[in-house]
């Protein structure tokens, strides 16, 4: 219970810089194989692990070019879901979370808006309600992703990526794309929702992006972050 309470203050922002990502046991699994995958909340491509947790989870699923089905698991687990791979070719991991409501300093809700690239003004002092979700995808035996239909996503087109919101192409966001050996590259997405990145180096990438809206009226909160990430192996 305190390792769950853990992982839920740090995916409520207390520190804000935090990414969250899933890590599966084998990004090249063979036909039948079961994968783990674990989910990560952490900097620089190094994290600790996140429980699976029906108070975060909304829903956690794999889609190949057959079906799409429910990643499986067990509550306050790690890894936090298994899924046999059904099909040859790409498999698909996409888990979202439920909305998490928390308060911040309007200075430190600016300071955020900075690290991640996001161009909003926020004005006063007032304390500011924000909402977190997140959107967090896994790509497996490396074929065609695909869009799962997440509010927020990141689809990856060969070395270049699409940021889509609610559907749609987003233009001007910045997406950053860092390897598991520190190696870092950003670029921001053009009028049709596409950036081009050097991730042509072998190895293990984590691709993430953070886009902030207004919250619904009824939420209780000013400010709803959506927090976009993608993981792959060349």
């Amino acid at each position: 219970m305190k390792r769950l309470l853990f992982v839920i203050i740090i995916c409520a922002g207390t520190a804000r810089a935090h990414d969250f990502w899933i890590e599966p046991s084998t990004f090249r699994p063979a036909v039948g194989e079961l994968v783990s995958a674990s989910l990560r909340v952490g900097e620089d491509f190094d994290g600790e692990p996140v429980p699976r947790s029906s108070q975060l989870l909304e829903t956690f699923i794999a889609r190949d070019a057959r079906n799409e089905r429910a990643v499986a698991g067990w509550e306050n687990a790690d890894p936090a879901g298994f899924v046999r791979i059904d099909a040859a070719g790409a498999t698909v991991l996409g888990y979202r979370s439920k909305p998490y409501p928390h308060t911040i300093s309007a200075d430190k809700f600016r300071q955020f808006l900075r690290e991640e690239g996001v161009t909003l003004r926020v004005e006063g002092d007032a304390q500011v309600r924000e909402r977190f979700i997140r959107y967090a995808k896994s790509l497996l035996n490396e074929g065609s992703d695909q869009a799962l239909g997440f509010r927020y996503e990141l689809v990856r087109e060969g070395d270049s990526f699409r940021v889509l919101y609610e559907g749609e192409p987003l233009a001007n966001a910045l997406v950053v794309a860092l390897h598991r050996d520190g190696t870092r590259v950003e670029g921001r997405s053009d009028a049709k929702g596409r950036v081009q990145l050097r991730t042509e180096k072998a190895g293990v990438w984590l691709v993430k992006s953070v886009r902030v809206v207004r919250a619904p009226a009824a939420s209780g909160a000013d400010w709803e972050s959506l927090w976009a990430s993608l993981t792959f192996e060349r």
